[in-house]
């Protein structure tokens, strides 16, 4: 069974950081592509950032410069780095994977940026 499992979420005061950790099970990960979202309180969930399983990574245009997504095949996990965080970064994240045309989720990491 397919499981991932976000970890490192936590209150951060304005302008600190945190690294999110994804560790993956039950799939292919290194023919996976990794993904990270978000999902503020009463809206959908958001994309924030991707990396293929040759390492391009994408991001949105909210957190370019800030955030960085980053993989280790060795240990079947993903990470996001993230620097400079602001209020507006608050809330709970998702790690996502896409491998073999089937999609899965994790069950998200709450972040909280306090000023």
């Amino acid at each position: 069974q397919v499981r991932l499992a976000e970890s490192g979420g936590g209150v951060v005061q304005v302008g600190g950081s945190l690294r999110l950790s994804c560790a993956a099970s039950g799939l292919e990960f290194s023919a996976a592509s990794m993904y990270w979202y978000r999902q503020y309180p009463g809206s959908q969930r958001e994309f924030v950032a991707f990396i293929t399983r040759y390492g391009i990574a994408n991001y949105a245009n909210s957190v370019e410069g800030g955030f960085t997504i980053s993989r280790d095949d060795d240990k079947n996990t993903a990470y996001m780095q993230m620097d400079n965080l602001k209020p507006e970064e608050t809330a709970v994240y998702w790690c996502a994977a896409a491998e073999k045309s089937k999609n899965y989720w994790g069950k998200g990491t709450q972040v909280t940026v306090s000023s």
